[in-house]
């Protein structure tokens, strides 16, 4: 048992618990941790594992100050402190110091690094800030229609990457997740990335406040060893701020890249006058990038042949609408095309045809084509052709056409289902949300409708509500660290040394307060504790002693080798 730990225990057990619970959560300390007294946790923060988790976390600044210290020559750093790897008066705990020997920290100049000059030509960069929240704009869009799959790994899977592809983004899909999910647009969990709440919402702001949020959420998430209060410190600094982390390199690069990709620096390393406020920890303005990006328009030329032109980027709002009955012809254009699917699409998802038409009248700058309005039509009248609904005993499936009812109950694909005929209807024990998306995997024109008869807007990945990082309690197991704080610490240490002996067979040197106040020392091999007496062999004597604890005035470990 190290004898260092018994100070480190003190301190603890003096330590208010919002000091402790700060501690514990900086030391990534699991609250179900199976410590019993504050020796036991200042024992588990001085083992080596726990010490190099807390190193590697150090910014360059504290890690100086900690290697410093450890030569001997440092103070006291409040930081340092608070996470048990230096001690008030600024010495250095034997086994943190251990750790900390040999380390070295990367050759830095001197001087203060200086920010970054101004581009001369800040044109790409805005455009590269446009397409980024473009991108994720897209990317919110396809996580909408059904979750993005992660590898185990943290990255995205394959077969994600090929959709997104799809979709436009074939470069830095996992950045692009990175700046949505600390905007809060997107959440992982169990490896399946899926919209937020939050989603909606920022799809339909314009360029600007799209961007503002993006660039707002990538300076919030910025560790602690880049900032620089609010803002940020020069990048020219980022490579050496954590410089005993070996996974720093990488994470460094995926900022570098996620703030040229929000068009916060350029290749260079030169800034644009849109990124200083941020770096400095103001509030956002975006005058300076907005003069730089394309305007947006609120029209678009709809023609015979099932077709939307935009004649420039379609504002946000309107935007999502239009893809929400259409396909875009592709990711570098604004050309949109209507099918029966895309329209059929947008019904399932609340659409009606009167408010389908009613949208692309009032967008149209040509009118309202003749083919347009009666795909519409059509695709409306036969996406209610067969009505799924909840029943008291299951769900029910009908239609006005009994063909297209015996059509559906001899479909093979829907035998899963288990649809029984019964009064030509259609009855399934299955829930009636996953009938109605199979009926319309497998095509059929089928709606949802309630206990009314109204339709029921239904999306297959409903939105999940935002969530952040959950903070973990240490009551618990501060409140059983403290039940176990006894009054006298020097007694409750000199028990658990003796048992770690016993427990060890250890040779000890005891030193034994006598009834006339003198002391006497002895040698001895300990084989028992019980009862408030320590019994051992006395190996100068070489006879069995009991000795009462509480007559032991110091024990430590004997150099002498013990016999084989």
């Amino acid at each position: 048992m190290s004898t260092h730990a018994r100070p480190l225990a003190v301190r603890l057990a003096a330590a208010s618990d919002d000091e402790l619970t700060a501690l514990f959560r900086a030391r990534g300390i699991k609250p179900d941790a199976p410590w019993q007294d504050f020796f036991d946790a200042a024992e588990a923060l001085l083992e080596p594992a726990s010490i190099e988790r807390a190193l590697v976390a150090l910014p360059l600044a504290d890690a100086a100050a900690l290697l410093h210290a450890a030569e001997g020559h440092g103070q006291a750093t409040p930081h340092l402190t608070a996470l048990a790897l230096q001690d008030p008066s600024g010495l250095v705990p034997v086994p943190v110091a251990e750790q900390v020997a040999g380390r070295r920290l990367p050759d830095v100049a001197e001087e203060q690094p200086q920010h970054a000059a101004s581009v001369h030509d800040p044109a790409p960069i805005a455009e590269r800030a446009f397409t980024t929240a473009s991108r994720v704009a897209d990317m919110l869009l396809v996580a909408r229609e059904a979750p993005l799959g992660l590898l185990a790994t943290g990255t995205l899977a394959a077969g994600e990457k090929k959709r997104l592809a799809e979709a436009g983004i074939e470069q830095n899909a996992d950045d692009l997740r990175t700046i949505a999910e600390d905007a809060g647009l997107l959440s992982t969990s169990d490896r399946r990335v899926q919209v937020t709440t939050e989603a909606d919402a920022w799809l339909g702001l314009p360029f600007a406040d799209r961007w503002s949020r993006l660039a707002a959420a990538f300076r919030r998430a910025l560790p602690d060893g880049v900032r620089d209060g609010a803002g940020w410190l020069p990048p020219s600094s980022w490579p050496h701020a954590y410089p005993w982390d070996p996974s720093w390199p990488d994470r460094e690069a995926g900022l570098r890249r996620r703030a040229h990709l929000l068009g916060l620096t350029a290749a260079d390393g030169a800034e644009p006058d849109w990124a200083a406020p941020l770096r400095r920890g103001d509030i956002v303005d975006t005058a300076s990038l907005e003069q730089l990006v394309p305007a947006e328009v609120d029209r678009v030329f709809l023609q015979n042949d099932l077709t939307a032109i935009a004649p420039g980027p379609l504002q946000p709002a309107l935007e999502v609408r239009l893809r929400g009955m259409a396909e875009r012809d592709s990711a570098q254009s604004s050309s949109y095309r209507f099918t029966a699917e895309s329209i059929d699409r947008a019904l399932v998802e609340g659409e009606t045809e009167a408010s389908v038409l009613g949208f692309l009248t009032a967008l149209s700058l040509t009118g309202l084509p003749q083919p347009l309005s009666y795909l519409v039509g059509q695709t409306a009248q036969r996406h209610g052709l067969v009505r799924v609904w909840a029943s008291e005993t299951g769900t029910v499936v009908t239609s006005s056409d009994p063909h297209l009812v015996q059509a559906i109950g001899i479909d093979r694909g829907l035998r899963p289902l288990g649809l029984t005929a019964e009064d030509g209807m259609l009855v399934s024990r299955v829930s009636a949300e996953t009938v109605y998306w199979a009926m319309v995997d497998a095509r059929y024109p089928a709606t949802l409708v309630d206990d009314t008869g109204n339709a029921v807007s239904m999306r297959r990945t409903p939105p999940v509500a935002q969530t952040t990082a959950a903070v973990p309690s240490y009551a618990s197991l501060i409140a059983r660290l403290r039940a176990r704080q006894g009054p006298d610490a020097d007694a409750a240490w000199l028990d658990r040394e003796l048992e770690a002996a016993v427990r060890a067979k250890a040779l000890l040197i005891v030193d034994v307060g006598m009834p006339d106040g003198s002391t006497r020392e002895l040698v001895l091999e300990a084989t028992g504790l019980g009862g408030g007496r320590l019994r051992g062999l006395d190996r100068g004597a070489n006879v069995e002693r009991t000795l009462p604890v509480r007559s032991i005035r110091a024990v430590r470990l004997a150099d002498l080798p013990t016999p084989d």
